[in-house]
């Protein structure tokens, strides 16, 4: 029964770094929305001072307004994808510590899902920046070329599955051999 004691240890520091991610995320959501808020609202000759607001952000990093909607745009997007994988993940973890064992059919179910949501959310998240960009490039002059690529973790997401399938074996053996007859 060590093995399952580090598997509940990793679950909970898994559960603990998917909260720690959907935290940052949403901070992430809100600073580049409140950005983009900033800088719709906040008129071009607004000063504070003998400082103009607009003029900071485009003389001092030479970046153009645009291309601060931009960033500030798929930003937004790209956090709000991680955010709903972290908050799939974290839910995983907390149903996994609640049964005790990764070896049940909804906890395979969930594990197959978050595989399959590993795999998915960072390509429709790449896609919509990638559409938030175009809108953005078509609207204003001079928005400078994005990286628009998002770590599309496939390989990951197909671990998740793969073991998603293990955890099922794992609970079709428990059905036909409950613990309790000595076999570790």
């Amino acid at each position: 029964m060590k093995t399952l004691k580090k598997i509940q240890k990793l679950s909970k520091l898994g559960r603990i770094l998917s909260k720690i991610v959907f935290i940052f995320c949403i901070i992430g959501i809100v600073g580049c929305a409140a950005g983009i808020v900033g800088l719709t609202f906040i008129p071009d000759g607004y000063t504070i001072g003998k400082i103009t607001i607009h003029s900071v952000v485009e003389k001092s990093e030479d970046i153009s307004t645009g291309t601060c909607y931009a960033a500030m745009a798929t930003a937004i997007i790209f956090c709000a994808g991680e955010a709903v994988l972290a908050k799939i993940a974290e839910k995983y973890f907390i149903h996994e510590l609640e049964a005790g064992t990764p070896f049940t059919f909804d906890g395979a179910k969930e594990m197959l899902r978050l595989g399959v949501c590993t795999v998915c959310i960072p390509i429709i998240s790449s896609i919509a920046a990638a559409i938030a960009y175009g809108i953005i490039y078509a609207s204003f002059d001079s928005v400078e070329k994005a990286d628009l690529s998002n770590t599309v973790s496939i390989g990951l997401g197909i671990m998740f599955i793969v073991m998603s399938l293990v955890c099922r074996y794992g609970a079709e053996l428990r059905e036909h051999q409950p613990y309790g007859d000595g076999a570790d």
